[in-house]
């Protein structure tokens, strides 16, 4: 890029006074390469014009770069030609053998010349208010648990001070929305007055004439932090330029290389302290060399403070649950038990539970998980073992047989269809009482210390009761009492020894 020859030598002059280029880029409002170029270039004459008589490589070919970019005007804009992409295909396509600086010349004459009206509008420059957020999703991928996933970051953007946050969630409705943002608003101490977002699906749905109707969820949550919320013109990311820009940027200084964690809990707290890493080395635009951590800190007083109640951001619903006992809740399925088969069922769906509850006595089903994606299911043991002691010749087949372990299993496999019904009934007896983990745990230790003694419910309850509660220790573990004084007593030797000694 030229420039005027006077920046040339304010270029210089400050980079022989020992300023890095990051700082005399900023100071004087041009990009790095520039400064680099101009401070390592010895002679800084103007040069003569490049004699263009002979024309250019790229001329035999120029009509069918110009037919790729007038398609392009029929394309969304994210998938257009890029110049890299023009030049591959030219390459792979034709007997093209010129360089890529010479086909960017190229488009960029060509993309001058036929602008069209929208381009030429050009963009307003924003004036954002202390304590404006701006909201938007990125996806990124991590470890969790050991297995990659797509993670779905929620990343939020102050623009009046630069700072620069984000956390980890396993989707993009509002449950994960709101519980998003409260973890944001707890870290920085305060509540934002203005959030600015698209049309996200969590937050609301656009309709034919542009008109914003907010979910169910997210206007409790706007409602409880007193909030106000603006969605920005369709195709109009500039309206939100700073977390636009946030999202790639923190996507390539935390998550490269990939995180690990446990749970997307430590994956969002890990993210939180390299955000606020990454502001204490980060420098606010409108200020230059100061950071971003001090104007962070005026910016707080512009917060509003925190509810007093914490919001809970859960979604219910009443759904019909099949023949199986099975609720579909966002295309994936849940047990709510097969004595509630053909029943309305009252969910609670949170961003990471699902609560089945029965809407008529408030009684409690059964708490999951919750799952991402379609076409899932899962199934609590505990609704699951009093079916099969009913119909025990089901358990070969039964859906739960995996998830029990590999000696239980084993020794259920092996038992005739009586021993089988009280075995399984036994389990769901204990299940009901103590959990399905403490049953298995009390079925291991009954097995290892007698396998032929079985599973009966008034051993196996107390067993896994006392599991659960961290006060079991197995009798095997302890001394057993000498017991050879009470064997010699009633044995044969003792009457052998009396008549001999009455013999002497």
């Amino acid at each position: 890029m030229a420039i005027p020859m006077p920046m040339v030598q304010d270029i210089r002059r400050l980079d022989r006074q020992g300023l890095s280029r990051a700082q005399i880029a900023r100071r004087l409002h041009v990009d790095r390469g520039t400064v680099a170029k101009y401070a390592d270039m010895r002679d800084c004459s103007p040069r003569p014009k490049t004699d263009r008589r002979y024309g250019s490589k790229i001329d035999p070919y120029t009509h069918l770069v110009d037919s790729w970019l007038e398609a392009d005007r029929l394309m969304p804009r994210k998938q257009r030609h890029t110049i890299k992409r023009v030049h591959e295909r030219l390459l792979a396509e034709t007997d093209y053998d010129g360089e890529y600086s010479t086909t960017l010349r190229y488009v960029h004459r060509w993309r001058e010349a036929n602008r069209s009206g929208a381009d030429q509008q050009g963009f307003i420059r924003l004036d954002w208010r202390a304590g404006s957020m701006q909201v938007d999703f990125g996806l990124a991928r991590a470890v969790i648990a050991g297995g990659q996933t797509d993670v779905h970051c929620l990343v939020v953007s102050l623009p009046w001070s630069n700072m620069r946050l984000c956390v980890a969630l396993p989707g993009e409705n509002a449950e994960c929305l709101c519980h998003g943002l409260m973890l944001v608003f707890e870290h920085i101490g305060g509540v934002p007055p203005l959030v600015v977002m698209d049309n996200a699906t969590g937050a609301g749905h656009r309709n034919a004439k542009g008109e914003v109707t907010l979910t169910d969820v997210f206007a409790a949550f706007v409602a409880h932090h007193r909030i106000e919320v603006r969605f920005c013109n369709p195709y109009s990311g500039n309206e939100k330029g700073s977390v636009e820009n946030a999202v790639g940027f923190l996507r390539r200084n935390i998550m490269v290389p990939p995180l690990h964690a446990e749970s997307y809990e430590q994956l969002s707290r890990l993210m939180l302290e390299r955000c606020d890493e990454l502001a204490e080395v980060s420098y606010c635009p409108r200020l230059m060399d100061v950071p971003v951590t001090q104007v962070f800190a005026e910016e707080q007083a512009s917060l509003m403070p925190l509810p007093s109640t914490v919001f809970d951001p859960v979604r219910w619903q009443t759904r019909m649950a099949d023949k199986y006992g099975l609720v579909d809740i966002d295309s994936n399925q849940y047990l709510a038990g097969a004595c509630h088969a053909r029943s309305r069922v009252l969910a609670a769906i949170r961003w990471d539970t699902v609560t089945l509850t029965s809407p008529a006595t408030g009684e409690f089903l059964a708490e999951y998980p919750r799952l991402y994606g379609k076409s899932n299911s899962v199934e609590d043991p505990v609704l699951v073992f009093p079916q099969l002691a009913l119909k025990p010749r089901a358990w070969r087949e039964s859906t739960i047989r995996p998830d029990i372990p590999d000696d239980i299993r084993g020794w259920l496999d092996s038992m005739d269809d009586k021993t089988l019904k009280e075995s399984l009934k036994a389990i769901a007896y204990a299940c009901q009482a103590a959990g399905f983990e403490p049953v298995m745990q009390a079925c291991d230790e009954i097995l290892a210390c007698n396998r032929d003694m079985g599973l009966h419910a008034d051993t196996l309850t107390p067993i896994a009761l006392r599991m659960r509660d961290g006060d079991w220790q197995y009798p095997g573990a302890i001394d057993e009492p000498d017991l050879s004084g009470y064997d010699r007593f009633i044995t044969s030797d003792r009457h052998t020894n009396n008549d001999q000694e009455g013999m002497q």
